[in-house]
């Protein structure tokens, strides 16, 4: 495996995608930028909990902010995403052809 693929394949970032309401921040994202108000209409989560996690996903680099007069919009780090899906299509890719071996047991 090389080494940009280890460097992104973290459990940290997996793990960013393993909350219900994160995956569907992000879903909600890929179609459009949105505002924090938009998020929580569509997700009927309360605005607290929507803000800790749009700032879960801007610390993990996965989502930027841009200020917009009174209100803040976000929108996803494409190659963020990428980098995510090349380092899961490595693992797939090597899985695809394993080299037939097996370690002895003890």
């Amino acid at each position: 495996m090389n080494a940009p693929t280890v460097a992104v394949l973290t459990t940290a970032r997996v793990r960013l995608f393993a909350d219900p309401l994160r995956l569907r921040i992000v879903q909600l994202l890929a179609a459009e930028e949105l505002c924090t108000c938009h998020i929580v209409d569509a997700t009927g989560a309360k605005q607290p909990t929507v803000s800790h996690h749009l700032r879960v996903l801007r610390e993990a680099g996965v989502v930027e902010a841009e200020p917009s007069g009174a209100y803040t919009y976000y929108r996803l780090r494409a190659m963020t995403l990428q980098q995510l899906g090349a380092a899961f299509t490595a693992l797939a890719e090597r899985a695809a052809d394993p080299p037939r071996r097996r370690l002895p047991c003890d």
